[in-house]
């Protein structure tokens, strides 16, 4: 089989940013919108890529998007694929660019 390597930019889309994400930036936890093709070894190899920190677990989960009511009808919200990612104790991710 070929690997087929995306840039790390392709794998991570955007960070979550939440008062329930925020509250887990203490402990070194950072949740992450990522490509929904994308494993975890793809995320771990992107974060580290682009923060220069040191992942020790990801956790992925699958958001189904919920279905809305509009004056024409339903309607879907987007399917999400997030990420919870670890870092090694000690180090931080900088997610707001300070």
């Amino acid at each position: 089989m070929v690997a087929i390597h995306k840039p790390a930019h392709d794998i991570i889309l955007k960070p979550v940013v939440s008062e329930k994400s925020y509250a887990e930036s203490d402990r070194g936890r950072y949740t992450f919108v990522v490509a929904p093709s994308a494993n975890k070894v793809q995320i771990k190899q992107a974060i580290e890529e682009i923060f220069n920190v040191k992942v020790t677990n990801v956790n992925t989960l699958n958001r189904a998007g919920k279905r809305k009511r509009t004056r024409t009808g339903f309607g879907q919200r987007v399917n999400q694929k997030r990420a919870i990612v670890t870092v090694a104790e000690g180090q931080t991710i900088d997610i707001f660019g300070n």
